[in-house]
């Protein structure tokens, strides 16, 4: 039964995007302090990395109906589940809730970088675990972007600061779980990839994030070369 729900969970996560309005950032107007263009928000073409991760989950759902009866993917199916049943409603609710859309994609990321460490490292390698290392990579960011713009929205924090901060809680969460599944740098790429597109947003608008976005990927980028190849 979890090998059908996830792959009915999967593609109604897949399909969410063609029938919910298109969403380019929380609408600043939401917020008491309006920032027309947050920080702490990557640049537009690092979203891409969505159709990666869409295709890799989805083919690892198909892939996993030769899999129905393996024990452990069967213990990544629930939070996994959870993290495609959140997301799959998050797009509609997003446009008009940022909090309640913070919420649940921090809720998402710890399902799924739960389902990622659950995975075995050396067993399904490509057909589970690289997609939901991908998946958890990109939510570790995405979620601690969303805090962001809503920390830097209701005034708590100023906007460099929250990007700051929230830059420097990103790394600390990505080595923390990547020292756990060293095999596995794609999860580490995928943060990579979102702090690269926050520097490249912010070189002019923004240097000292653009920086400290800078410094964070190299240091991402040293610590997972260097577990992989001390694996």
């Amino acid at each position: 039964m979890r090998t059908y729900l996830t792959l009915l969970a999967t593609a109604a996560f897949v399909l969410a995007p063609t029938v919910t309005p298109p969403f380019s950032g929380y609408d600043p107007g939401i917020f008491p302090v309006q920032i027309a263009r947050p920080s702490i928000q990557p640049a537009g073409y690092a979203f891409g990395i969505w159709g990666v991760i869409y295709g890799w989950l989805a083919l690892s759902a198909l892939f996993g109906l030769w899999r129905r009866d393996n024990a452990m993917w069967n213990r990544t199916r629930l939070p996994l589940l959870g993290a495609l049943v959140l997301g799959t409603a998050w797009l509609a609710i997003a446009n008009g809730f940022p909090i309640t859309a913070t919420l649940a994609i921090i809720a998402m990321a710890a399902f799924s970088l739960t389902a990622f460490l659950i995975a075995s490292p050396t067993e399904d390698r490509w057909g589970l675990q690289a997609p939901l290392s991908m998946f958890a990579g990109w939510l570790t960011a995405a979620s601690m972007v969303s805090l962001g713009v809503v920390l830097a929205g209701y005034g708590w924090l100023s906007d460099t600061a929250t990007a700051l901060v929230m830059l420097t809680v990103v790394v600390l969460v990505a080595l923390t779980v990547q020292s756990r599944r060293p095999t596995m740098p794609l999860y580490g790429a995928a943060v990579i990839w979102a702090s690269v597109g926050v520097a490249v947003v912010n070189w002019q608008a923004n240097p000292t994030v653009a920086y400290a976005a800078t410094a964070g990927a190299i240091l991402l980028a040293a610590a997972v070369g260097g577990l992989f190849l001390r694996r």
